[in-house]
């Protein structure tokens, strides 16, 4: 004997493909971290016990976070970055520079990766915008 349902009824939910295997994906993503845990291999990690200090990764416009993540993930620093910090070495450096001639040597080179600098942050800005 055959039951239908009512037209009325509503019709039993099924779970998709795609779900089942994203449930199942994510129980085994799950069940390694747990052995990973158990065999102690989150215990030395870098920062651990510490807060997270995400204002670097909010002070990054939007459409390069997950790029930064990565790189940062991968101890590469963008090119822009890597700058800023021969810029803060160059002025560091021209403060105690004693000699005008190292001096003079020092300004020129600040001057020409301060130019790169701006020049790449307004490729960036122009390449946002367009």
């Amino acid at each position: 004997m055959i039951v239908r349902r009512a037209s009325h009824e509503p019709r039993p939910r099924l779970i998709s493909a795609c779900r089942c295997k994203t449930m199942v994906f994510q129980k085994d993503v799950d069940e390694k971290i747990k052995e990973a845990i158990a065999r102690g291999e989150f215990d030395n990690l870098p920062g651990k016990g510490m807060p997270l200090d995400l204002d670097a990764y909010f002070a990054a416009p939007e459409h390069l976070r997950i790029g930064y993540s990565i790189l940062k993930s991968a101890d590469i620093i963008p090119e822009e970055m890597e700058l800023l910090r021969q810029i803060q070495e160059q002025k560091k450096s021209l403060e105690s520079s004693k000699a005008a001639v190292e001096q003079k040597a020092l300004r020129q080179q600040l001057s020409e990766k301060l130019t790169n600098f701006n020049m790449r942050m307004e490729h960036n800005k122009r390449a946002r915008h367009h």
